[in-house]
């Protein structure tokens, strides 16, 4: 899908700001046809946001079920004759769209857009309703998954009900990234997919572009960073050469911009649309990860959309933030933990040469034991399977021209140790290939590598681990021992490169003890300098990726106070201790591991 954006043909109206916002306690708005009047009762809310931190009211926090949200907007006389679209960034996790009374749209999953053509419902000159009913109830059949708790006994009130889920980050939920209104003609062009290649120092851009009318012509060209032309062709597909090629390097980026126009047969141009795009190959060979034909090494973290008060609701302001601390941490990457990001901090990576892996939403398929299956008819089933499939679908569908993205992602802890996950993520495994056979792809594993069913579908084993401290709590001198023990077991049953995708500790800010206890800044660092240790001997990791980027909320619990602290920097983006031990380390590394440098060295 692409980006919605101002063009020489496209128009654009942002609808984000404030809206009329009426929380549905009851879930009884769609019975009682809300969308076909304006909203009473309203209270004002933030677009985008999620709304559970936007209030005082902790029954707002803690809704479960429908919110509904309404904006007026004018499609200016201009616009008559054209194609109207309305699209939404993204909204948790289920929505409908009506446009003045009338259904326009219904989707399903939180981290990814929609959109519908809107243009037989509006009216042009003259002021048109948009009501948008999201709902956050989360099921077996959603990603990521929960399931409603209902309770039948004398402590608790009749019909009372909580949400249960099995990720460790808090529900948050509405319409978290903006909402867009724009046009183009009547000819337009759907979609565009780009892949390249370098051959003897030629840069080879293989393009498709699709349009709404076969009939028109096709002309596309490329442009560097200067403007200047380098390439051009005709066609809906077909080849740009680009002599001495400028690379996508990690944090040295170097951006075209490609640009396509359909042309009518009466000569005018009927639609134009630009997206920046990367000149890069990236390949999994042995056990290395290569960009461009050079060993890369992952240092970064997974991270999560996460800030005060605005909740997941995207905010440039904390993505250029988050990207000015990747760079002073000498971070090289990111993994979208664990859902689809905003393709606006996507944009960002792509200027700053931050290498990102893609996430699939499916986070909570696991109840961290071999005995309670999830892979069950009354749990994650056929209609999961599809829906996980839609899901993989429309991520790759969105981010495949970003040179930033090198690797999908197509689950995180997983019960894949049931024979049962076999099948499922084959069927996963074969759609990422065949809808992008030009990236590696990965799962993130829970499981030891002895009950592991499924590794063989996948290029690069990403391993989430917390030795010492939800195994073994506080026995630092058991790290070194057992991060190895199970790292060179994944490399000698499946023999494939490893990143550790998740390991840490949590540590208050400003919590200090020496010798290093649990929870104090100390305890953080050294834990994360004995894995360190680990991984500089073992030539098969290709990447370390501490949990996690920053603090961030959970729900309530009794091993959660205030949410998650295992970040490194705090939620407010503040350094802790061990952000300066990395800072460090990742410096004296350099571009490449410095494992890898040692092993040529040998040669």
């Amino acid at each position: 899908m692409l980006f919605p954006k101002d063009t020489l043909t496209r128009e654009v109206k942002d609808l984000s700001g404030i809206w009329r916002f009426k929380p549905d306690p009851e879930n009884k708005g769609r019975e009682e046809e809300w969308y076909k009047a304006p909203l009473h009762d309203t209270i004002p809310m933030p677009v985008p946001a999620s709304y559970n931190d936007i209030t005082q009211d902790a029954a707002l926090r803690d809704h479960i079920g429908d919110v509904w949200y309404e904006q007026t907007f004018i499609a200016p006389r201009s616009w008559s004759g054209d194609r109207i679209v309305l699209w939404v960034g993204g909204a948790c996790h289920h929505a409908v769209v009506w446009v003045n009374g009338a259904e326009a749209a219904a989707h399903k999953g939180g981290f990814l857009p929609f959109e519908a053509d809107i243009t037989e419902l509006i009216v042009h000159g003259q002021e048109n309703r948009v009501t948008i009913v999201v709902n956050n109830v989360l099921s077996w059949q959603t990603l990521p998954p929960g399931r409603i708790k209902t309770f039948d006994d004398e402590k608790h009130p009749e019909g009372y009900r909580v949400q249960e889920y099995f990720h460790d980050f808090f529900n948050y939920a509405g319409l978290h990234r903006p909402v867009k209104l724009y046009r183009t003609s009547q000819s337009y062009i759907k979609d565009i997919t780009t892949t390249a290649d370098v051959q003897a120092g030629t840069g080879i851009v293989y393009y498709t572009v699709e349009a709404s009318r076969p009939e028109g012509e096709v002309r596309v060209r490329l442009l560097d960073e200067d403007g200047i032309t380098v390439a051009t062709s005709k066609g809906s597909s077909g080849t740009l050469r680009v002599e001495n090629a400028r690379l996508w390097k990690p944090l040295q980026a170097y951006l075209y911009s490609f640009h396509a126009e359909v042309w009518g047969a009466d000569g005018e141009r009927e639609d134009h649309y630009q997206l920046q795009i990367g000149i890069r190959t990236v390949k999994v060979e042995g056990t290395r990860f290569l960009i461009n034909g050079e060993p890369f090494y992952f240092k970064g973290f997974g991270k999560h959309e996460d800030s005060d008060i605005r909740g997941k609701g995207v905010d440039q302001t904390v993505n250029v933030k988050d990207m000015n601390l990747l760079r002073w941490i000498n971070a090289n990457s990111f993994r979208t933990s664990h859902y689809p990001y905003a393709e606006e901090l996507l944009d960002l990576a792509d200027r700053e040469g931050i290498v990102v892996i893609g996430e699939v939403p499916a986070v909570g398929f696991t109840f961290f034991n071999y005995n309670d299956k999830v892979y069950a008819p009354d749990k994650a089933n056929d209609e999961t399977l599809a829906h996980h499939l839609e899901v993989l679908t429309a991520l790759i569908a969105r981010d495949k021209n970003h040179p930033s993205v090198v690797m999908w992602s197509l689950a995180n802890e997983a019960a894949n140790f049931q024979e049962e996950s076999v099948p499922y993520f084959r069927q996963l495994a074969d759609t990422a290939r065949r809808l992008d056979p030009h990236r590696p792809i990965t799962i993130v594993q829970w499981p030891l590598p002895d009950k592991c069913r499924v590794s063989q579908f996948f290029d690069v084993i990403c391993v989430n681990r917390y030795y010492s401290w939800y195994q073994d709590p506080g026995a630092l001198e058991l790290v070194e021992h057992q991060v190895e023990w199970e790292l060179k077991g994944w490399f000698r049953t499946f023999g494939k490169p490893v990143i550790m995708s998740e390991y840490g500790a949590d540590a208050i800010a400003g919590f200090h003890q020496d010798p290093p206890v649990m929870f104090t800044e100390e305890y953080q660092q050294e834990l994360l300098t004995r894995y360190h240790n680990v991984f500089d001997r073992l030539d098969f990791v290709i990447g370390e990726h501490v949990w996690a980027f920053a603090d961030f909320a959970t729900k309530q619990g009794i091993t959660r106070v205030g949410g998650n602290k295992k970040g490194i920097f705090t939620r407010q983006r503040q350094p802790k201790a061990a952000a300066h031990m990395l800072r460090r380390r990742w410096s004296e590394m350099g571009d490449y591991s410095v494992k890898i440098s040692k092993e040529h060295d040998q040669k």
